[in-house]
């Protein structure tokens, strides 16, 4: 019995040692569609990486931003600026309550904000976060949160972006990456905002649909309200504004609504804005910098309200 484990461990020793040396070179040397199951993007869409490195910098905010992408293209920091607001944005591209409980227990300490703004939208509830968290993965020095977050998710590219990740972590194989500031017509703002060059959406008919909520999401969006309470930290839950031909698609927004106005203050700007597709919205989920400005001037009059009330 002894040598049978002996020769176990031994097995296992020279297996795990010869996946990670297959997993580096198989990353390295193959085209993206020879690893389906590997999705390692360092500096991927939506400028991740710049965001987290900045991250740094800052501290004691008076809004932190959550959220995905209708977050970091959505509330636009000089704006918030130009209002004595000091904030940072902290959405990323399809960043999923899972992801937002990972980026919570790595800054929020540090961060200390006076207030959150957390973005939420029934695609991001409905989502399994694989996309999400490959992308926190590749741009943020991977920790237990990592870890947990990838068996949470147990999703086989999650643990291969994962382990590929952590070697380069280990071995600093990224240290003297730069991500450009510019891309395509996308421009970083700091504080974490994305710009898009001003374009407009063509709106074409889109097929009714009722979304459903990943419980799994839910979970740890209740784990992310519960987590920030402890800090004594007052939260806001805002539905962005989507293309009005997108919004009207689905059946069921309601439920969402419900849901979202029994866990804390919550806005429907869908509800409150009057916003154009074709004016407004350069597709058909986020706002041209247009519809930003009117977005955030009206976020901005909700908070100066809110504080004139207490």
């Amino acid at each position: 019995m002894l040598n049978f484990i002996k020769r176990f461990l031994f097995f296992l020793f020279f297996f795990i040692l010869n996946y990670l040396i297959f997993l580096f070179v198989w990353g390295n040397l193959l085209p993206s569609s020879f690893k389906p199951n590997l999705n390692y993007r360092i500096g991927s869409y939506g400028h991740m990486y710049t965001r987290l490195k900045e991250l740094n910098k800052f501290d004691s905010v008076d809004i932190l931003f959550l959220g995905s992408s209708h977050a970091y293209r959505g509330f636009d920091t000089r704006i918030f600026d130009a209002s004595n607001i000091h904030t940072l944005n902290l959405g990323s591209s399809s960043q999923t309550p899972i992801q937002t409980l990972v980026l919570l227990k790595r800054h929020l300490h540090k961060l200390n904000p006076k207030s959150i703004v957390f973005e939420v939208n029934p695609d991001t509830f409905s989502s399994d976060g694989v996309e999400s968290s490959v992308d926190i993965i590749a741009n943020e020095k991977n920790d237990i949160n990592s870890v947990l977050m990838a068996f949470s998710l147990n999703h086989i590219v999650v643990y291969n972006t994962f382990i590929y990740g952590l070697i380069h972590d280990l071995f600093s194989l990224n240290k003297n990456y730069k991500e450009s500031l510019i891309v395509g017509a996308d421009t970083y703002i700091s504080g974490g905002y994305v710009e898009k060059k001003i374009s407009f959406y063509s709106p074409k008919p889109l097929p009714a649909t009722n979304f459903n909520i990943n419980q799994n999401q839910l979970e740890a969006f209740n784990e992310c309200l519960d987590f920030i309470s402890e800090k004594n930290i007052p939260v806001t839950l805002v539905y962005a504004p989507i293309a009005p031909s997108n919004y009207c698609r689905y059946n069921n927004s309601s439920e969402f609504d419900k849901i979202m106005g029994e866990k804390t203050k919550y806005y429907n700007f869908n509800k409150i804005l009057t916003l154009n597709d074709s004016l407004h919205f350069y597709d058909s989920h986020h706002l041209n910098q247009n519809g930003v400005e009117i977005f955030n001037n009206k976020v901005i009059e909700l908070i100066n309200n809110d504080k004139s009330s207490y």
